[in-house]
């Protein structure tokens, strides 16, 4: 992930840290949660001059690739300190 990725999936993150707060993620439709990442998505997407479909996409992969990297550090750090997270 490039640095510019990551300043957008931080971005869109903190975002939805506000507009999400009072929901609870496993109770509440996908849709939903997506149709409230809207506005940042489009203003991003705005930005990069790229369509919104194409931000959308590039936020999903960019969300899979960081998580992938804090679990893959999570695991480091428990290592670190002898647990066994198999």
């Amino acid at each position: 992930m490039t640095d510019e990725e990551r300043k957008i999936i931080v971005r869109i993150n903190k975002y939805a840290e506000t507009v999400l707060k009072d929901i609870d993620p496993q109770k509440t439709r996908t849709g939903f949660q997506i149709q409230q990442l809207m506005p940042i998505i489009k203003d991003i997407a705005g930005e990069l001059g790229i369509s919104v479909e194409d931000m959308f996409i590039k936020y999903m992969d960019l969300q899979t690739e960081f998580k992938a990297e804090e679990d893959k550090k999570f695991k480091e750090d428990m290592m670190d300190i002898n647990i066994d997270l198999k």
